[in-house]
């Protein structure tokens, strides 16, 4: 896919949202642009520069951040001792809105990746009054059957990796639930060999899945052990709990149906109107003007591989 060039943000900041949890969150691109939220998958992955390439940034404000645990956000999953149950799908979505009325921002199209097309849909459904247009790539809807499908099921397709995945819980929990077996490993045992082991694993066939794509290189992220062990930990919490969803609690999971008007606008968005929010230019976050973010790449490696 071709993207933009590599841009800057301009802006950033952690937003205290609550529960001990500090959101980290950047812009970048046109502050006086249409604004749009790019909602990072996982659980747990992070968001990246990549993401923002995905726009025009001549177009577009862009706006990025981290959810719970993960990335630049605090605290971080990666220390065992953080506590995720304040990190459910309804705290992300609180935490959504809280950004979006900390930059003064009216509506935004949302871009969602992954397991980001589920917590877009749950956001849109919950404010649609606040969203101009939804974009999904890679889409899930983190049902109990998409669970199964991704870490029993597949397993047909790669079945020496599998095995291996299978493996890594105690013998006697290997014909159950792999999920629930890893969840309880990463978030409830007291032993850190056993929690690192878990982390390496579950990372492990999560790269396995992608590795029949053409060009495919093991990500890079999954060496740093904070990253492994926040991504690993929070994907297992979500998936062990269903997301905290119920089947009928967005369309996509009950079905199709007709389209309600509270919705957003399905209609092509026309990207370039002038923005109304405080990162318009001239009324950058917390009074300082919004400098242009038009400095040069500050890539790190695996970037752009991240978990969708």
């Amino acid at each position: 896919m071709e993207r933009f060039p590599p841009i800057e943000p301009f802006e950033s900041g952690m937003l205290e949202v609550g529960d001990g949890q500090r959101i980290y969150w950047e812009a970048s691109g046109n502050p006086d642009g249409r604004p749009a939220v790019v909602v990072h998958g996982g659980p747990g992955s992070g968001s990246t520069p990549g993401r923002r390439r995905l726009f025009d940034p001549e177009a577009y404000l862009i706006v990025q951040f981290d959810q719970r645990g993960c990335g630049r956000s605090t605290p971080h999953a990666g220390d065992p001792a953080t506590d995720l149950s304040a990190n459910t799908t309804h705290h992300l979505v609180a935490d959504m809105e809280r950004l979006r009325e900390h930059l003064g921002v009216e509506r935004w199209v949302l871009w969602g990746g992954s397991w980001g097309c589920t917590l877009g849909l749950v956001y849109a459904e919950r404010h649609p009054e606040r969203v101009r247009a939804l974009v999904l790539a890679s889409v899930t809807m983190t049902r109990p059957a998409d669970v199964h499908w991704l870490y029993h099921e597949v397993g047909r397709y790669f079945p020496e990796q599998w095995e291996r995945f299978r493996d890594g819980v105690p013998e006697g929990e290997r014909d159950g639930d792999l999920v629930a077996a890893y969840h309880r490993m990463l978030n409830e045992s007291p032993d850190t060999a056993v929690r690192e082991r878990a982390a390496r694993d579950w990372c492990r066939w999560e790269d396995d899945l992608l590795s029949n794509e053409e060009g495919w290189q093991p990500n890079p992220r999954y060496e740093d052990p904070a990253f492994r062990m926040a991504f690993a930990r929070i994907v297992a919490h979500y998936f062990r709990h269903g997301a905290w969803l119920d089947d009928g609690q967005i369309p996509a999971r009950r079905g199709p149906a007709g389209r309600d008007p509270r919705r957003p606008d399905p209609r092509p968005v026309r990207p370039g109107r002038p923005g109304r929010h405080r990162l318009a230019a001239g009324q950058g976050v917390a009074g300082r003007p919004a400098a242009p973010g038009r400095h040069g790449p500050r890539r790190r490696p695996g970037d752009d591989q991240a978990h969708p």
